[in-house]
């Protein structure tokens, strides 16, 4: 059974997954295999899913603690997650639009808006294994 305090470090993980699910997704599209494209897209929707479902799980039993850096790198961290946060919140819907355009088949919307989704959604997962690295690594947490 993984232990609770686990779970930053498996959030990482999906989130990589993520960026590396979208990439060859787009990949993919690019070289008009849409069968495979379908298929990295659900798997990033599930590795988002299920990163999301663990943070929830995370921050519900562990809550959050400061951020330890200081001086200069404290903009830093506080820029990337600011930007991370509001784009996370807009992200939600616009994943949810781009999925019911692929699943109603409606390529001519589909590929407007996923235009605009996949690289906030990149933007998104990549800038929480940055958090991540920052929180855990840079300054972990005591205890």
């Amino acid at each position: 059974m993984i232990k609770i305090t686990m779970l930053p470090h498996f959030q990482a993980s999906m989130n990589m997954l993520c960026v590396l699910f979208l990439s060859l997704g787009y990949y993919n599209i690019k070289m008009k295999n849409k069968e495979s494209h379908k298929k990295f897209m659900i798997s990033a929707l599930a590795a988002s899913a299920i990163f999301f479902i663990s943070y929830l799980v995370y921050h519900y039993n562990v809550g959050t603690y400061k951020f330890g850096g200081q001086g200069g790198v404290r903009k830093v961290y506080f820029t990337i997650l600011l930007t991370h946060t509001v784009l996370s919140i807009i992200m939600l819907p616009m994943i949810f639009v781009t999925l019911y355009h692929a699943i109603r088949g409606n390529f001519e919307k589909h590929p407007v808006i996923a235009r605009w989704t996949l690289p906030i959604w990149i933007y998104v997962s990549f800038t929480g294994v940055i958090i991540y690295f920052m929180l855990y690594h840079m300054y972990p947490p005591a205890g």
